[in-house]
């Protein structure tokens, strides 16, 4: 009688999620899929919020926990992913790093320098990966954008503009409770001196910024309507980074946004908003889609399928902990994703950003 020779399946990552809001429900969904595809293991998502937790239970089939270091005690976990609102990211990414955990954060890393520091510095120590989810990176027109620049094609780059504008549900909807504690330039900014650097490979100089404060504020929502920056990089280049969260209900999209690069030998503009896909319904009125960002389709199971680069980013973490798993080292890894050190760039632009806004003056970036 022939022996069966058994093959032993490989550990995939076993995951967990904090924050079940707006944002922990595309982790979720990236996370689920990749368990269903046999790359990942969801294991559970920690909220404060009871009601949401069991609305996502539900929704994911998932284990709930209200306080994230029990959940770190009792569950085998090779990574957690933080989707808290910003100003709470460094509590819970430090705990998880030293409870030994890969961690993804959402954007940005941290709304301090220093608190970057810390985190970066943690993750040294514990020879985990600290990964930062800037989603721009992964839209195939921004990654034609860098590869054209990086190129030589546009020459030196010279100047550029960037803008990325949400309508004002996002702020008055989304998150009331936490806005005033952020703003359009941490909330959006960041994505965009980010997706400069990623182009230029150039590191923030110095900013100069200004802001408004008044639709919000007539809603008793203490934030910035909109933050306007003018930021030097040290390869010579100014960008123009707009920002806004107040664009009206009816706007075509929720997010309004682009960048554009001028060179001394060429020009290159991307509208990452309207792709050309339109529809206009009498429920809805004017719409553009931005399907390449989230596509949500049945697949032939009849189960739902997620796709896009907002997915394709958070499932590039479940891919990098399987590398180590593996045997694979955090050395290979390197420069193959948005590490603490790299996001602290975006940081440093943005605290100096702010800084700008409370003095009315040009401010240096830290080193």
């Amino acid at each position: 009688m022939r022996r069966r020779t058994v093959v032993k399946q490989a550990r995939v990552a076993r995951i967990a999620i904090i924050g079940g809001g707006k944002f922990g429900e595309m982790h979720l969904r990236a996370f689920s899929q990749l368990e269903r595809d046999g790359h990942a293991t969801l294991v559970a998502l920690c909220d404060i919020n009871e009601e949401l937790l069991a609305r996502r239970r539900e929704q994911f089939g998932v284990k709930g926990y209200t306080d994230f270091r029990e959940m770190l005690q009792r569950e085998d976990l090779d990574g957690v992913t933080v989707v808290t609102p910003d100003h709470l990211h460094r509590q819970f990414v430090v705990a998880c790093l030293r409870a030994g955990k890969h961690v993804l954060v959402e954007k940005p890393l941290d709304v301090t320098v220093a608190g970057c520091d810390e985190m970066v510095a943690e993750a040294d120590r514990a020879g985990r990966i600290l990964q930062v989810d800037f989603h721009k990176r992964f839209d195939p027109y921004h990654r034609q954008m860098a590869a054209t620049v990086a190129s030589g094609a546009i020459g030196r780059v010279l100047y550029g503009y960037a803008w990325m504008e949400d309508r004002i549900e996002v702020p008055r909807d989304w998150f009331s409770h936490w806005a005033p504690k952020s703003s359009p330039f941490w909330f959006l900014g960041v994505h965009m001196v980010d997706l400069i650097r990623f182009c230029t490979g150039a590191k923030g100089v110095s900013v100069f910024a200004a802001g408004a404060k008044r639709k919000l504020a007539s809603l008793g929502i203490d934030a910035y309507d909109c933050v306007n920056a003018r930021v030097v990089f040290d390869d010579g280049s100014t960008f123009a980074v707009d920002t806004s969260w107040v664009l009206p209900d009816r706007f075509e999209a929720v997010v309004n946004q682009g960048i554009r690069i001028v060179g001394t030998e060429g020009v290159i503009e991307v509208d990452s908003q309207n792709r050309g896909a339109e529809a206009c319904t009498a429920a809805e009125g004017q719409q553009t889609w931005n399907l390449g960002f989230f596509l949500e389709e049945r697949g032939k199971d009849g189960a739902p399928r997620w796709s896009g680069y907002g997915i394709e980013s958070i499932a590039d973490f479940a891919h990098n902990v399987n590398f180590i798993l593996r045997g694979g080292s955090l050395e290979q890894l390197a420069g193959k994703y948005v590490d603490g050190r790299e996001a602290r760039e975006a940081t440093r632009i943005a605290v100096a950003a702010h800084e700008s806004l409370q003095t009315g003056s040009l401010v240096r970036c830290a080193p």
